[in-house]
């Protein structure tokens, strides 16, 4: 039977798909720029039809609908990330939020949570009747092998992504035609401070090293500081805006990687107009499952690989805490532990931890004698290698307790080094340092 005929007869509006949605499931739909906008508009619309059901996805760009009152009974929210609209409700007990090393949820998804349906953002199908997934393959792509019920919201926006984003109209069961511009993560301004972290974490990439980013203001810092750079090669969960120009120049032409010679490889894009336009149709650039691209060993393939990630506060044991404060929930785990035991286990690899030294407009240290009480420590004191600030590099990996103090207190911000400082002496019962005050 030709595919089109096949594809008009799954294709439904909004309202008929979503009336597969039963009572008690759990809906498991893509998130961040690839979030089906559209159809879980027409859900939150025909709320008082529903009961009992659960949607779970990660990091949304936009605001979080299924957290209000009015849709109490009707649905409930369940996150592996938080975001700045759900933080709230994760801490108050109306969302629920499951903690989980990247590569594991896949099959968290589908062993514990285990969702009847998926709801996914695809393009428009081609001559021969195959869609892409676009910006986000992550962990949605697994779900259309073992969910019961799959709809696609077909976008003209979604870019035509390559690897295991392209799937055919035989993997779903609905199809919905919606066209909306895709929510984006605008690149943000550079601050000093960053551009000092930039230039610091660039100093640790050397020609030919393999690389993993994430987005916002020091990875774009980063980038900016790679332009010297040769045959950078590219591994990354996710990335921004800023790698754009770099593969656009050869900067980033993975030319010495050891697996996906010549292809940058990610597992979801958050970025703009911009990123989405290059990544459509270009064969330079491959997606694939997160279970495999955040797969330790799989990381490890690639020698040279630098991973370079961020954090909220380290203590001066290395202790690093990058999703809670407190007892509440900033973010998630993300790819973090995974890049980091990746990278370690790679051939001339590196883990970097960049972070500014203060938060709160310079009045709180991220480097503290101990963390917060009640966070939870994201990446263990035994796996951290690099830390980056703005006044320097400190090396962890392989030193003495005594030692790593000494590195981090050195690159903590002025203001906070002499209390750092007295602290030491009190713990270790020696001086930090033995010259007259602390010099990079």
């Amino acid at each position: 039977m030709d595919w089109r005929k096949i594809y008009k007869e799954k294709l439904v509006s909004a309202e008929d798909a979503i009336k597969n949605i039963h009572d008690g499931d759990t809906v498991v739909t893509s998130f961040g720029c690839a979030e089906p906008i559209g159809i879980e508009r027409v859900m939150t619309e025909n709320y008082k039809n529903f009961k009992d059901v659960e949607i779970t996805n990660m990091l949304l760009i936009g605001e979080t609908p299924w957290i209000k009152n009015e849709y109490k009974g009707h649905f409930r929210y369940h996150s592996f990330f938080a975001s700045a609209s759900s933080r709230a409700a994760i801490s108050d007990g109306t969302a629920d939020f499951t903690t989980c090393f990247f590569y594991e949820i896949p099959s968290v998804l589908r062993s514990v949570v285990k969702p009847r349906v998926s709801i996914v953002s695809v393009c428009p199908p081609d001559e021969n009747g195959y869609v892409s997934l676009g910006t986000n393959v992550d962990y949605i792509e697994s779900t259309l092998e073992y969910c019961e019920v799959k709809i696609a919201q077909v976008n003209k926006y979604i870019p035509r992504t390559h690897g295991k984003a392209i799937k055919h109209i035989s993997d779903f069961d609905y199809f919905v035609e919606i066209d909306e511009p895709l929510p984006e993560v605008p690149s943000v301004r550079i601050s000093d401070v960053e551009k000092a972290i930039g230039k610091y974490c660039a100093s640790l990439i050397n020609d030919g090293d393999c690389i993993q980013l994430g987005i916002g203001g020091i990875p774009n810092a980063i980038c900016e500081e790679l332009k010297d750079k040769k045959d950078i090669g590219l591994h990354s969960e996710m990335v921004g805006d800023g790698v754009v120009d770099l593969i656009k120049n050869g900067i980033i032409n993975n030319s010495k990687k050891q697996t996906h010679t010549g292809k940058s490889v990610i597992g979801f894009a958050f970025g703009t107009k911009k990123l989405f336009d290059f990544m459509n149709d270009n064969p330079l650039i491959e997606m694939h499952p997160i279970e495999y691209i955040n797969y330790p060993p799989v990381i490890a393939e690639n020698d040279n690989m630098v991973s370079i990630n961020s954090c909220l506060q380290i203590d001066l044991q290395g202790q690093v805490v990058s999703d809670t404060i407190g007892d509440k929930q900033f973010s998630g785990v993300g790819g973090q532990v995974d890049f980091v035991r990746g990278s370690t286990m790679s051939r001339g690899g590196k883990s970097v931890i960049a972070m500014p030294s203060t938060a709160k407009g310079g009045t709180v240290s991220r480097i503290v004698a101990s963390i917060t009480p009640n966070s939870a420590v994201t990446t263990s004191r035994n796996d951290v290698n690099y830390v980056v600030t703005e006044y320097g590099i400190a090396r962890l990996k392989g030193q003495t307790m005594k030692n790593r103090a000494r590195a981090l207190i050195k690159i903590a911000h002025p203001d906070f080094r002499e209390e750092l400082c007295e602290i030491f002496e009190k713990r270790f019962g020696e001086k930090a340092f033995c010259e007259e005050g602390i010099t990079q």
